[in-house]
């Protein structure tokens, strides 16, 4: 493994240094500072940071005694992610996971909505069902901050490189995070996470990034095939739906500015932000499916894409707001296809929800509106466009 210490997520053994760096980084803990506290962190930023930091360091030091190992660190963030989905969501549910071979190592590879919830809510899935958790993969654009990587690497996190410079170089990250891979999944047997995509869908549209699936295969056999290397990966797509997504006002406000020409520059903490709100704001109810392992017949990346975003799409739990959503962007509405969308829930007070999502689009700069409405029904036209595919036939 030593090939891999560069990005390869920390062993128990380093757990409790990275914790112990956690908790004495004055940064991490004026962030948890301002979170909890935003008032008076903002009114007297530097006197009350000094007198709370070694407050919040004896509570925290309080809180992970017991933990010493990656387990017992992921127990710990389990059990609070549960309780924060209790009070985040009306509810979330798991399918699919019946299908899973219990003595089997996959690639879970999934839409991506949520930097953190995303990952976290597939583990929670796994872990319900009696299986371990996976590996993340993580974007070093995430890492800005040194206790960002700590933080992340502590929760079973691998680093993909994309800040590397250099044809050359970017090639051999490519390389070495493709046999790190494999190496966990065909070797070590240990699960994988990855999105289908670098960065969030922002916009609704779900689709796999080839070049994603050509850097998995860079590591096969001179022998092999691409099919036969993708296949051996035990790729499983995975469909993760949000009722409410936390972070859609911002999402489309970014999205306005790329459209309109104007330059986007992040904060500095604008990421961690995302997590949180992420985290802790309404969600509604959240599906997530878990689909069939692909198979090795997928001779081009193109074709293995079509198949991870076929299982994608058509696996996407349609929730009322995406359906409301889709009725308002659409330029003109089929009766009987709404029909049918809406039969999928019978109980629901369309009237209501109507309301609810029209009040909560109504809160954003108008001219972020149309974005948002178009990226809740983005994923109802993926789903109409296999429908009418088949149909077709």
């Amino acid at each position: 493994m030593n090939n891999f210490d560069d990005i390869r997520p920390f062993n128990d053994s380093e757990v409790p240094a990275a914790l112990a760096r956690l908790i004495a980084d004055s940064e991490m803990m004026n962030l948890l500072l301002s979170r909890q506290f935003p008032v008076l962190t903002k009114i007297f930023p530097g006197i009350f940071n000094l007198l709370a930091r070694p407050l919040l360091r004896r509570s925290l030091r309080k809180l992970t005694k017991g933990v010493s190992t990656i387990s017992d660190f992921q127990h710990h963030m389990t059990s609070r992610l549960v309780d924060v989905l209790q009070k985040s969501t009306d509810n979330y549910a798991f399918s699919g996971l019946e299908g899973l071979d219990s003595d089997r190592a996959y690639l879970f590879m999934s839409n991506h909505r949520d930097i953190a919830l995303d990952p976290a809510i597939i583990c929670l899935g796994l872990t319900s069902a009696g299986r371990n958790t996976v590996r993340i993969a993580i974007g070093d654009n995430l890492l800005s901050k040194p206790f960002a990587s700590d933080l992340m690497r502590v929760n079973r996190s691998f680093i993909v490189k994309r800040s590397v410079s250099g044809r050359r170089e970017k090639l051999e990250a490519l390389k070495k995070l493709s046999r790190y891979i494999r190496h966990s999944v065909s070797q070590e047997e240990v699960s994988i996470w990855i999105a289908q995509a670098e960065g969030r869908a922002k916009d609704g549209n779900d689709r796999t990034d080839t070049a994603l699936l050509k850097m998995l295969a860079l590591s096969r056999n001179p022998e092999q095939s691409f099919a036969q290397a993708t296949g051996e990966l035990n790729v499983i797509p995975v469909s993760i739906s949000y009722e409410y997504d936390p972070c859609d006002s911002d999402k489309a406000g970014e999205l306005y500015a790329q459209q309109n020409g104007m330059t986007y520059t992040k904060d500095p903490f604008e990421d961690l932000d995302s997590i949180q709100k992420g985290f802790v704001d309404y969600k509604g109810r959240i599906q997530v499916t878990f689909g069939e392992a692909v198979t090795d017949k997928y001779e081009s990346a193109d074709l293995l894409a079509a198949e991870i975003d076929r299982q994608i799409h058509c696996n996407y739990m349609l929730f009322p707001t995406n359906i409301i959503a889709w009725k308002i962007h659409s330029d003109s509405v089929d009766q009987g296809v709404l029909d049918a969308l809406e039969k999928q829930w019978p109980e629901e007070d369309w009237a209501a929800a109507a309301l609810r999502f029209e009040t909560r689009i109504n809160q954003m700069p108008q001219d972020h509106r149309p974005i948002a409405i178009a990226a809740y029904a983005a994923p109802v036209n993926s789903q109409l466009l296999y429908s009418s595919q088949i149909q077709e036939l």
